[in-house]
């Protein structure tokens, strides 16, 4: 994927999931949007309201990118419905689909902006590790046994759906991100060095796929 000056906005007037407007899912995705941008000190380019558009019953989110050949890419972020939930009710993997597609989204706009590439297994690294950001960040009083509940959730009571290549690199990210979150506990959560964290959280997110695999690794 080539990094490109401009992005082409895709007409997503009718936001409609399965005939159902994605109010819920829209207010969400900004919400995300905006917290990846300040916890890693990006200039919005693109709103992802604009390039969003429901999934069929039972689908899962997906960023769709095109190079329209005239210096532009033209990308369309697909997200599920969000159910509806009794009182204190909570979807977790409705929630991680959300981050998840709008990190990739966050992502791929930056990177194209700075004119440089990215690989899938970079884009999910960096989306298993926002997943811990966004939840993280909406916990009250969030400490090293919190962090260490949500990362148990996130990366150690999962599934995978798929085999082979694309299992293997959603295997990796989970794996990788693991690790670098346990050290971000132990190094930064204990120790309530909040600024270093989020100095680690944006050398994280700047680099390419093999550092972040490094930095992951060394945990």
């Amino acid at each position: 994927m080539t990094g490109t000056r401009h992005l082409a906005e895709t007409d997503t007037r009718h936001l409609a999931g399965n005939g159902v407007e994605l109010v819920r899912e829209r207010a969400l995705a900004m919400r995300v949007q905006g917290g990846l941008e300040r916890v890693y000190r990006l200039d919005r380019v693109a709103d992802v309201s604009d390039f969003l558009d429901g999934v069929e019953a039972g689908g899962r989110e997906a960023l769709l990118v095109r190079d329209a050949g005239d210096g532009d890419l033209e990308m369309t972020l697909r997200l599920p419905q969000l159910p509806q939930l009794e009182a204190g009710g909570a979807n977790l993997d409705g929630l991680c689909q959300i981050i998840e597609g709008v990190s990739h989204f966050v992502y791929v706009v930056e990177r194209a902006r700075t004119l440089r590439g990215t690989t899938q297994l970079e884009l999910e690294l960096q989306a298993e590790v926002d997943k811990w950001v966004v939840l993280g960040a909406s916990i009250r009083a969030f400490d090293a046994r919190r962090s260490a509940a949500l990362r148990t959730q996130l990366y150690e009571r999962v599934a995978f759906e798929h085999d082979g290549e694309v299992g293997e690199r959603y295997r990796v990210a989970n794996d990788v991100a693991n690790r670098f979150v346990r050290r971000l506990e132990r190094e930064y959560v204990e120790r309530d060095r909040y600024r270093e964290l989020r100095a680690e959280l944006r050398r994280f997110f700047q680099v390419g796929q093999e550092d972040k695999l490094r930095l992951g690794r060394a945990a």
